[in-house]
């Protein structure tokens, strides 16, 4: 008896098809929910205050800590809300999904695009991989899912 794989290849396909779908939808909720909670008051005054200041400020230096300080009750309540930052998990990046992963590299690459101290993705990437101790295989893959998009 012969066999032909093409009802069963196309049976796969389909789901495939289906299962990459689903995820597609989760982005997309991702997307329509991104940050929301930073236009609440527990959130938006604070950054009403101090978050203009940021997109002035070298990522990640002392100054960009100081007013990380200053923004402490709003990014409590900011990293709570949000599963995409790794300060929302006890274990970090560790506690992350892959859905988180995606949502933290298209935040990492709009907050790079705000600021006016030009610093490429390339840095930005590395400088929040070593902030969150991201590992170096991680690392590549955001690396190389950033050169995918043409942002490298």
């Amino acid at each position: 008896m012969n066999y032909d794989s093409e009802k069963d290849t196309t049976r796969h396909i389909d789901r495939v098809r289906f299962l990459i779908g689903r995820c597609a939808v989760i982005l997309l909720e991702r997307a329509v929910q991104h940050d929301a909670s930073k236009l609440t008051e527990a959130e938006k005054s604070f950054f009403d205050t101090v978050g203009n200041r940021l997109s002035h400020v070298i990522y990640n230096s002392e100054e960009y800590k100081r007013s990380l300080a200053e923004l402490k009750p709003a990014l409590d309540h900011h990293y709570a809300q949000n599963s995409h930052h790794p300060e929302h998990y006890i274990n970090g990046v560790d506690g992350m999904s892959l859905f988180d992963l995606i949502e933290m590299l298209m935040d990492w690459k709009a907050s790079n695009e705000r600021h006016s101290t030009g610093m490429s993705i390339v840095e930005s990437i590395e400088i929040s991989c070593e902030r969150f101790k991201v590992n170096e295989q991680l690392k590549k893959i955001l690396l190389n899912t950033a050169r995918e998009i043409d942002w490298i």
